[in-house]
């Protein structure tokens, strides 16, 4: 039996140079911002002196001497590197009848202008590269850096269109002389202050990736461009597209009649209905999942550009708090998002979210649960008993159609 743990890909890991990379005017003096700020100093009476620039806080202030010194924040802060130089007890002596005072010898304000900074985006979920890839231009625009990504590959190539101005990396490459690096995902524990600075839990998906980039929290929508080919596949009758499949079961809209009754719905107002999700039918222990009657099977292993030229000609779209929502989102269709499992605000916002709070709900939100990825059927307050995933039992398909009128009716589809 192969207990061998499997093999992470380069984006899931980062292992900074082995020493920084910024030389200063200083003999043995140099620094970086890879995962943190660091700062290695020669042999002598050194002093290094971490400040937050914006906090107008000294974080770090330690005597060093042959070493290298790196701040416990991992994400990005607006740094100021100081290294002083104390008097020696030598010089102490021969001084004294005079006060013996450190000499700042060296100093660096955070300044990427110019400079080849890298972000790393961890995970494999889509919903949450979506969330987060926004603010890797944003971060760009504000520092005007030479900006290197790596992300999963599969999804490079939805990206690159809508962000030119971005490095997209393969594999284990890392540019040489890199100025300083950031790692962007979600770090259990969640409330480890080190590599995170809030918990996604509190602020949502998107705030938490601008708050490690040291960006504003405005919702940031992600660009993602139809092909040259969109027009070829997509049916000229009015359509809706659908994706009911997700991660973990509570993300799913457990109502048995739905997706049955929404479809049948649909079809009545004259439109045809689209399942675009990857899979067809899905197993996962005691957990079936299949397309619904009456839906157009566009499952299967289609590339992900090819569900965004399907989605972008569609009067709307219907999901789930999963990744082909984002996708939706960031084609500009409008969305009308079956939510339970997360509260309000988690996810990018939509007037037709649809969401019933007479229930427990919200559970991916609360503070008190580590959510177990390899658990696909958690439900951690109601699991094994008659109200195991009411948040989305209890939304009726009569709710869904409302929320559906309004949405024609606003926007006239």
């Amino acid at each position: 039996m192969d207990n061998k743990a499997p093999e992470q890909e380069p984006y899931m890991t980062f292992a900074p140079p082995a020493v920084p990379t910024q030389s200063s005017d200083i003999e043995g003096i140099t620094f970086d911002f890879n995962l943190g700020l660091r700062v290695s100093v020669p042999q002598g009476n050194y002093r290094v002196i971490f400040k937050d620039r914006d906090a107008h806080l000294t974080v770090y202030n330690a005597p060093i001497s042959g070493a290298m010194a790196t701040s416990t924040k991992r994400y990005f802060v607006n740094f100021r590197l100081e290294v002083w130089q104390d008097p020696t007890e030598e010089e102490k002596k021969q001084n004294s009848n005079k006060k013996s005072e450190s000499k700042l010898i060296f100093a660096h304000d955070y300044y990427a202008k110019g400079k080849k900074v890298l972000l790393k985006f961890a995970g494999r979920a889509l919903g949450d590269l979506l969330a987060w890839f926004p603010y890797a231009e944003l971060f760009r625009e504000k520092h005007q850096c030479d900006l290197y990504v790596q992300v999963d590959e599969k999804y490079v190539s939805i990206l690159k269109p809508g962000y030119p101005n971005i490095h997209f990396l393969k594999g284990d490459e890392l540019p040489k002389d890199l100025y300083a690096s950031y790692y962007i995902g979600l770090f259990a524990p969640w409330d480890d202050r080190n590599l995170q600075p809030v918990d996604w839990r509190v602020v949502g998906l998107q705030a938490h990736a601008a708050y490690m980039l040291g960006l504003s929290p405005k919702e940031e929508r992600i660009k993602l461009l139809p092909s040259k080919k969109a027009k070829k596949i997509q049916p000229k009758e009015p359509y809706v597209c659908i994706a009911t499949q997700a991660t973990a079961q509570s993300k799913y809209w457990n109502n048995a009649n739905g997706w049955l009754s929404t479809i049948d719905y649909l079809k009545k107002q004259g439109y045809r209905v689209l399942c675009v999700d990857r899979d067809k039918v899905t197993v996962n222990g005691i957990y079936g999942n299949a397309i619904p009657y009456g839906a157009e099977d566009c499952t299967g292993d289609r590339s992900l550009q090819e569900r965004i030229d399907l989605i972008s000609g569609a009067k709307f779209f219907i999901g789930l708090p999963s990744g082909l929502s984002w996708l939706a989102w960031g084609c500009n269709v409008p969305v009308v998002m079956i939510a339970g499992f997360t509260s309000p605000g988690t996810e990018f916002y939509t007037p037709y979210r649809v969401q019933q709070f007479h229930t427990c709900h919200s559970c991916g939100n609360d503070q008190r649960n580590e959510h177990n990825y390899d658990d696909f059927g958690t439900c951690p307050h109601h699991r094994g008993t008659e109200r195991e995933f009411e948040c989305t039992r209890c939304i009726s398909p009569e709710y869904v159609q409302s929320v559906i009128e309004q949405l024609r009716k606003d926007l006239d589809v």
